[in-house]
């Protein structure tokens, strides 16, 4: 009887110690004698010790920060560039078979692609289309990692780093656009001042008593305020009426 209870108790031990649990997101790679048997889904699973062994894989989206690298552009300007890496595992087996680390791999090959392809851009494309530049950095990534089960679905420029003295080089050029585009616009409303008062002297000019109906209006502006001394001018017509006038009094007289 004591045997049969040891027997028991040795049973349920190996049972226990053979059960292994495999989360909702996780998938196992299971091995019998070294060779790749299946992939195993979630639950519950009893995996024979000394014979089989597993390995757990993560298939959740992951993001990976790669650490700042430097890279100079097609125009030869260094920078340093830090990018966010999203993929996911697509093929457990492969993610295990086809490379011996799939994380540190991605890191390196994103590492690699993303300088060669900085070196393939000038600084204005890299500052201007940067979401282009990562979408190339990603397509060239995700076909290499296809062979590896693993599919990346996005790459993002974090940030892009320049030196101090093209800092400065690039705020004087963005001053000096700014100041050609406000010099453009202030000539532009001259020109069409201009114009405008040139259509208005032409009209006043050819219609009769216009010039004096725009005198006496400016006169009532004037006056509103009386602070204001007000020196009228007398048009040149009327003068020359009152010398007409002048020389008629004269020959009347001689």
């Amino acid at each position: 009887m004591p045997g049969y209870i040891a027997l028991f108790i040795t049973l349920i031990f190996l049972i226990l110690i053979s059960l292994k649990q495999i989360n909702q997101y996780e998938r196992a790679v299971l091995f019998t004698m070294g060779k790749f048997s299946n992939v195993l889904g979630p639950g519950w699973r009893i995996v024979i010790p000394v014979f089989q062994k597993i390995m757990i894989v993560d298939m959740r989206v992951k993001a990976v920060a790669e650490p700042d690298q430097e890279a100079i552009t097609k125009d030869n300007v260094s920078t340093r560039i830090s990018v966010v890496i999203y993929y996911k595992i697509n093929d457990a087996s492969k993610a295990i078979l086809e490379v011996e680390n799939f994380r540190w791999a991605i890191s390196q090959l994103a590492q690699t692609t993303m300088r060669d392809v900085i070196g393939d851009v000038t600084l204005d494309e890299l500052l201007s289309k940067r979401d282009d530049v990562a979408a190339k950095i990603r397509q060239i990534v995700d076909t290499t990692t296809e062979m590896w089960g693993v599919v990346v679905q996005s790459v993002a420029l974090k940030d892009v780093m320049l030196p101090e003295n093209m800092k400065r080089t690039m705020a004087k050029q963005a001053e000096a656009e700014r100041e050609r585009r406000a010099t453009i616009i202030n000539s532009e409303g001259e020109v069409i001042a201009a114009e405008n008062l040139a259509k208005a002297a032409t009209l006043m000019a050819n219609t009769p008593g216009a010039l004096h109906l725009r005198t006496l209006n400016s006169i009532n502006d004037i006056s509103s305020d009386q602070s204001n001394t007000i020196v009228f001018a007398v048009p040149l017509e009327v003068l020359r009426g009152f010398e007409s006038f002048t020389k008629f009094l004269d020959n009347k007289k001689s």
